[in-house]
């Protein structure tokens, strides 16, 4: 999901997965999968940009911890 801002300055979430597109006008419409249209402050470049973000988030790899007491693995035969 991402954060994006109503006309009267109420922030709100939105998931991606249900955003089909994105039209450049003075204020940014969103246009949802159900039909529903929002309109928003957010410029709609940055609008893309958040998308992508979270996208390339969800796609990275889990940071891995090291722990000081870990051990090596060995071969078992």
């Amino acid at each position: 999901m991402i954060r994006v801002t109503r006309l009267d300055g109420t922030p709100m979430l939105v998931n991606v997965d249900q955003i089909t597109w994105v039209e450049f006008t003075p204020d940014s419409v969103i246009s949802l999968a159900n039909g529903e249209k929002l309109l928003v402050r957010d410029d709609a470049d940055a609008i893309v940009r958040r998308v992508h973000e979270y996208k390339r988030a969800l796609l990275a790899p889990a940071p891995r911890e090291r722990r000081s007491d870990a051990q090596p693995l060995r071969v078992v035969e």
